[in-house]
C-alpha cells in the first residue's frame, strides 16, 4: 500500500484524561480520529475542519471502560465510517480490524496490532515513526488488567514481545496520561518503564499487578454497554457523570 506524508494532532478531553489523535493525509485530505470521546465531538469537528481535511474514519482501539466513543455521533454528523477490532463483533461497525490487515485512509497506512492484556480484543495502531498504544502501553505505566476480560500474562507477552519489539525511535502516544506527559518511545518505555521495563519477570508483573488495589472504575457500567453500540449514551446516566456524556444535541437538517 502507498504511504503519504501526515498531519497530526494530540487533542486531550479532560474528563476522561484521555488523548484523541488526528491523523490526516496530505494530498487526499481524508482524516482519521483515534479514540475520539463523546464530550469533545464537536471540537474534533472543528479540528478536522481548521486543517482543511475530511473525516472518513473513526478508530477505537477498544471497547473503553472510562469514557463514551463519539463513532456514532462522528458517523452521524460527518459520515464517517466506523472502524472497531473484529473480534469485539460489534454490529455497529463498518471497519472490522484485523491483526496487520493496514488500513488505508487516503495515502496514509495504519497498521493494526493486536496487543491483549487490558482487554482481550485491545489493539495498537502502527503509523509511520509513531505507535498509539491505547491503554496496553502508558508512559511510564500499563493498562488495568483486573475487569473486562484482563489478562495479565498477555499484556506482558503484548508490551514486551509486540510493542518493545518496534525500533527505538518509534514514538509512543498512548490513550491516557494523568500527569500531563505527551510522548515517549519505544527506547525510553523498554528501558524505564516501572511496570514492563528493565527486567521485570512475567511472575513479578503478575504480582505487581495482582496487587495495585485499585478502585472500581466509576464509569464502567454505563461505558463498557455503551460503547458496545459504538457511542450510546445511557438514559439512566446520574447526575453526578453526566459530564462523561453529555445529552445528544439535536441536528436539525433542514
Amino acid at each position: 500500500m502507498k504511504t503519504a506524508s501526515m498531519i497530526f494532532r494530540q487533542l486531550f478531553e479532560p474528563v476522561s484524561s484521555t488523548y484523541t489523535y488526528l491523523l490526516g493525509c496530505e494530498e487526499s485530505g481524508e482524516a482519521v480520529l483515534v479514540d475520539p470521546v463523546m464530550p469533545a465531538w464537536q471540537r474534533d469537528l472543528e479540528a478536522v475542519s481548521a486543517l482543511g481535511l475530511k473525516l472518513v474514519m473513526t478508530i477505537d482501539t477498544h471497547i473503553h471502560a472510562d469514557h463514551i466513543t463519539s463513532a456514532s455521533m462522528l458517523r452521524r454528523e460527518a459520515g464517517s465510517r466506523i472502524a472497531t477490532p473484529a473480534l469485539d463483533g460489534l454490529p455497529c461497525t463498518d471497519v472490522a480490524m484485523h491483526d496487520a490487515v493496514p488500513l488505508q485512509v487516503g495515502g496514509l497506512r495504519i497498521d493494526p496490532m493486536h496487543t491483549p492484556g487490558h482487554t482481550d480484543n485491545h489493539f495498537a495502531l502502527l503509523a509511520g515513526d509513531r505507535v498509539f498504544t491505547g491503554d496496553a502501553l502508558l508512559i511510564d505505566g500499563c493498562g488495568r488488567t483486573d475487569f473486562q476480560s484482563g489478562d495479565s500474562r498477555a499484556l506482558y507477552h503484548s508490551v514486551r514481545g509486540r510493542l518493545f519489539g518496534l525500533p527505538d525511535d518509534t514514538l509512543v502516544y498512548p490513550a491516557h496520561d494523568y500527569n500531563g506527559r505527551r510522548v515517549s518511545s519505544i527506547a525510553q518505555e523498554r528501558a524505564r518503564n516501572p511496570r514492563l521495563g528493565g527486567e521485570r519477570s512475567i511472575e513479578e508483573f503478575v504480582d505487581l499487578m495482582a496487587n495495585l488495589d485499585l478502585p472500581y472504575p466509576k464509569f464502567i457500567d454505563y461505558a463498557v454497554p455503551g460503547n458496545r453500540a459504538c457511542g450510546e449514551c445511557p438514559q439512566d446516566l446520574p447526575p453526578s457523570l453526566r459530564e462523561y456524556c453529555p445529552e445528544m444535541a439535536e441536528s436539525p437538517q433542514g
